[in-house]
C-alpha cells in the first residue's frame, strides 16, 4: 500500500489529507520522497530492482541516469513515480510510467469539483474524458493518443519512425480537503491498451482518504 500522504509530505509543507492506494505486482517505484542526501543511495538500490539479473556494470552505469530522472520527478512536485514493467509469453516487456500527484483545488464539495474538472477536459477536442464514480466518491478521466515521430538517432532502422503512446489521466478530487489527486498512467505499448485500462481501473479501486494501514499479508 502507498501512503500518498506521507510521500507528499517530503515536498509540500502544507497539510494535505492523508489519502492512499494499492499497487500491484511489476512497478518499481522512484524513490521521491528521499531527501537529496538520500537520493543517491535510494536510487542505488532501485535499479537494483529494477534489474535484478543485472551485475554491478549495469547497476553503476544506470544509477546516475535515474538519479536524474528521480530528481526531475521530485522537483516536478510528484508523490509517486513508478515504472511498471511485466514479461510477455513472447519474451519481450510491456512497460509504462505511472505517477500521482496533488494540487490545491480550493473547493468543498468533491462533486462540484468533479463537474467543473470534466467540463474543462470535456472541451478539448483530443480528450476523451469521462465521469468515474469511485468507491472513494467521483472522479475525472482523461484518454489521449498521441503520435510522435522518432529521430533516426534512435530507430533500429536509421530512420524517422511513427510510434503512437496513449496516456491515461484521472482526477480525484479529495472528500477531506480542497485538493485533487492527478493519476497519470503513460505507454508506448499500446497493443495491450486494455490491459493497462484494466490494471489503472483496479488500482483506482483501492484509492481511500483515510489513513493508511499496513496491507495484510497475501494468502
Amino acid at each position: 500500500m502507498t501512503d500518498l500522504a506521507q510521500l507528499i509530505a517530503t515536498f509540500d509543507a502544507r497539510n494535505i489529507p492523508p489519502m492512499s492506494f494499492v499497487m500491484p505486482d511489476g512497478f518499481h517505484a522512484l524513490p521521491v520522497d528521499a531527501t537529496a542526501d538520500e537520493r543517491s543511495t535510494a536510487t542505488a538500490e532501485f535499479v537494483r530492482g529494477l534489474y535484478p539479473g543485472g551485475d554491478g556494470e549495469l547497476w553503476q552505469s544506470a544509477a546516475p541516469f535515474y538519479e536524474l530522472v528521480t530528481e526531475a520527478m521530485a522537483t516536478a512536485g510528484l508523490a509517486y513515480s513508478a515504472f511498471g514493467l511485466f514479461g510477455l509469453e513472447t519474451g519481450g516487456v510491456a512497460h509504462c510510467s505511472f505517477s500521482v500527484a496533488a494540487y490545491e483545488s480550493d473547493h468543498a464539495d468533491p462533486d462540484i469539483a468533479a463537474h467543473g474538472i470534466l467540463a474543462v477536459l470535456a472541451a478539448d477536442p483530443f480528450n476523451d474524458a469521462r465521469w468515474l464514480d469511485l468507491p472513494c466518491g467521483p472522479a475525472v478521466s482523461s484518454i489521449i493518443m498521441r503520435e510522435i515521430t522518432l529521430s533516426p538517432d534512435v530507430t533500429a532502422t536509421a530512420e524517422r519512425e511513427k510510434l503512437l503512446t496513449g496516456q491515461i489521466q484521472i482526477h480525484v478530487p479529495f472528500p477531506t480537503g480542497p485538493y485533487t489527486a492527478v493519476f497519470t498512467i503513460d505507454t508506448a505499448a499500446v497493443d495491450y491498451w486494455g490491459e493497462f485500462c484494466d490494471m489503472t481501473t483496479a488500482i483506482l479501486q483501492t484509492v481511500s482518504f483515510t489513513a493508511a494501514r499496513p496491507p495484510t499479508a497475501r494468502q
